[in-house]
């Protein structure tokens, strides 16, 4: 059973881009390592139930760790989701979803949570918790950073 306590939600950025220009620079794996200080590799077809193959950055390191999960939801301009399955040698479950929300024409806001299931939640939270929520909202900023260049590139 999910529990509240196991989800890590980012920061909620304000993007002074359009929805669709945050989308387009989610959905552009080849260029995360241009931008992308949290998560500099990763690899998806993005099409539903497709692996997602990560590696992932802990904050304030120099160390990358080997993620895998699957593509859950992938709907244009506003929801990017993947999720990690138990399997027999590993139980370890979770789901990451990152909701981008337009305000206008122009701006947008974007925020991503993390939601630790299975056997090991508590454990996973408690041990990585702190982690992932400063690795996303480092991750919120430089998604801001890069769509809002991105935009003014255009203009």
């Amino acid at each position: 059973m999910a529990k509240a306590e196991n989800i890590v939600t980012s920061i909620t950025v304000e993007i002074d881009a359009p929805a669709r220009v945050v989308w387009e620079v989610l959905t552009d794996l080849d260029n995360y390592h241009a931008w992308n200080s949290f998560c500099p590799s990763i690899k998806c077809g993005l099409q539903i139930g497709d692996p997602v193959l990560m590696q992932v950055r802990v904050p304030d390191s120099a160390e990358t760790v080997p993620v895998f999960e699957y593509l859950v939801a992938c709907d244009p301009e506003q929801l990017l989701s993947w999720e990690q399955r138990p399997v027999p040698e590993n139980m370890d479950a979770a789901r990451r979803d990152q909701y981008i929300q337009a305000i206008d024409a122009n701006r947008c806001s974007y925020f991503t949570t993390d939601i630790f299931l299975g056997l090991n939640q508590d454990t996973i939270m408690r041990e990585h918790g702190a982690w992932v929520k400063k690795g996303f909202d480092q991750m919120a900023l430089d998604l801001k950073r890069r769509a809002e260049q991105l935009h003014a590139s255009r203009a």
